[in-house]
């Protein structure tokens, strides 16, 4: 029998795992054949029109430079290509469930997640997701068309994350921006409310991340550099409130829970965050008065205090680079301003 932690694990997997970075080094006794032909043959669940879309946007390279899908191969030649993983198939039902759009055009859906809602099917999850949202509203393009249980993803938010989030509705959007997230060229910000006051005011968190050892649905920090993804996050504090702190946080690399783990790494856990240690009280006295306001907080952002304010990116089409900006969501709101209003010596 399958082991649901270990079905767990790979569809929660991390964000570079949407893609798949292939090195082929061309046999010595090849004969000339176009690229997109010599790839079909040597690549697995790969469509002409999925290579081809890969070579319009620059995916496909041949000796370090890009090549076209009508390149001829030669012997020796190598090749490098970022391609967005086979489809995960199976039947997904669509749903009308509403989408906060942000932006939309004919290559590109920016919409804002609101907490709560999972980005696509998995294990105990099969609808009611962004996915089966996206399959129903973009019924009539072809991406959205075909049996993959992710279609146009190019990132992802964890489930009880808010913010912004950006789809491709076509092959070669989808190549596209695949390439830029491989690369780590867009711009993403994230803001947090963690527990505790930060240190130092701005810094770096470096820490290599893998899978728990004892829970699979958790992520780890490991010393070791041979263990796991070496995984980056930037912070500057935005705000001090008494026992917490409104951080922004960069992402330099995009690994499973990644603020959330280097958070709890460097004792200052995202504010109610279940898996990682923020949903107990960490700061602050123990008085009753104190207690009780902060598990009515809980209960006003029943959630990790996590949401994804600022998007960049180039524009697949036009080449434009565009930025999106999403506002806190009331719970967040709610939150600070709770915090703001609090006084530690009276409640004493």
């Amino acid at each position: 029998m399958l082991d649901k932690n270990i079905l767990l694990d790979d569809l929660e997997a991390e964000e570079q795992e949407l893609y798949e970075h292939v090195r082929l080094v061309v046999d010595k006794g090849q004969q000339p054949l176009r690229i997109d032909k010599f790839l079909m043959n040597r690549l697995e669940n790969k469509t002409r029109t999925k290579i081809q879309s890969a070579a319009d946007a620059g995916n496909i390279l041949v000796n370090a430079k890009p090549v076209k899908s009508n390149y001829k191969v030669k012997p020796d030649d190598v090749i490098s290509v970022v391609l967005a993983h086979p489809p995960r198939t199976g039947e997904i039902i669509p749903e009308n469930i509403p989408l906060n759009i942000v932006y939309e055009d004919d290559d590109v859906i920016v919409v804002n997640k609101p907490a709560g809602l999972v980005v696509h099917p998995g294990y105990g999850n099969y609808s009611g997701t962004l996915v089966n949202a996206l399959m129903y509203h973009f019924m009539h393009l072809p991406l959205f068309q075909q049996k993959d249980m992710r279609p146009g993803l190019v990132h992802r938010i964890d489930k009880n994350t808010s913010g912004l989030l950006l789809i491709a509705k076509n092959e070669y959007a989808m190549a596209h921006l695949a390439k830029q997230f491989f690369n780590h060229s867009t711009h993403r910000r994230y803001w947090a409310v963690a527990w505790g006051t930060l240190k130092e005011k701005q810094g770096t968190i470096t820490a290599n991340l893998a899978r728990d050892v004892r829970d699979r649905k958790k992520m780890a920090v490991f010393a070791d550099p041979a263990i796991g993804k070496h995984a980056i996050t930037h912070y500057k504090v935005i705000e001090e409130l008494h026992y917490l702190s409104l951080v922004e946080c960069a992402l330099e690399t995009g690994r499973t829970h990644q603020i959330r783990v280097h958070f709890q790494h460097i004792g200052h856990s995202i504010f109610n965050d279940e898996v990682y240690g923020g949903d107990t009280i960490s700061k602050g006295n123990l008085t009753g008065s104190y207690q009780r306001f902060v598990q009515n907080n809980f209960t006003i952002c029943p959630r990790h205090a996590l949401h994804a304010k600022e998007l960049g990116f180039v524009h697949p089409t036009t080449k434009e680079y565009m930025e999106f900006h999403a506002d806190l969501p009331a719970d967040m709101k709610e939150l600070l301003d709770r915090w703001r209003n609090y006084n530690p010596i009276i409640s004493h």
